[in-house]
């Protein structure tokens, strides 16, 4: 294997490590019913997975290079500390929580042996550069869960945008004396 394939597999597996992590699963439901459905229990998987996988390859090249984690960790908590201020709160409640709770025990059975091996083969030694995986795994939801945090205020601000152009549309062609009734699917009619 090259390091290229290492680090698909990997990220294959920690995608599929979130699928199956239990504290994901109660943590989907959960956030599906605090929402009211606003963030489907699919959407947060599959961010969630994203996220696992992109730390797995940061964690796999991390120890194939032998580089600090710091220079994953630093920046990473840095984008998630700023997105704090830019994203709706909700968002940054879940990121924090599932930080935690994919870094679970399904993470650390699977994953941790495959960056141990991978250390082991890249510098002679299990120990030397294996660790930081949960750290960085811990880290990536704070990023993913913002990050779609932002794109749904985004969405949202054009919807916002868009009801406040056709209500400026509908306002113009009133006159002070026009009568406007709302029917039930609330469109107006004169």
């Amino acid at each position: 294997f090259n390091i290229y394939e290492i680090v698909l597999i990997g990220m294959i597996v920690g995608f599929l490590i979130v699928f199956a992590e239990p504290a994901v699963i109660v943590l989907k439901k959960q956030v599906e019913e605090a929402t009211s459905g606003l963030i489907s229990s699919k959407t947060l998987e599959y961010t969630l997975g994203f996220g696992v996988a992109i730390a797995v390859a940061l964690s796999i090249f991390r120890v194939y290079y032998q580089f600090s984690v710091w220079y994953i960790i630093v920046p990473g908590y840095l984008i998630a500390l700023i997105l704090t201020l830019i994203v709706p709160s909700i968002f940054t409640a879940i990121s924090f929580d599932a930080g935690g709770v994919v870094s679970g025990p399904m993470t650390a059975t699977f994953l941790l042996p495959l960056t141990l091996s991978i250390s082991e083969n890249a510098n002679g030694s299990a120990s030397g550069n294996a660790f930081g995986l949960v750290a960085t795994v811990a880290m990536t939801p704070l990023v993913t869960i913002q990050i779609l945090g932002l794109i749904y205020k985004i969405k949202l601000s054009g919807v916002k945008r868009i009801e406040e152009r056709e209500k400026n549309k509908l306002t113009e062609n009133i006159s002070d004396d026009t009568i406007v009734e709302y029917n039930e699917e609330g469109g107006a009619k004169q």
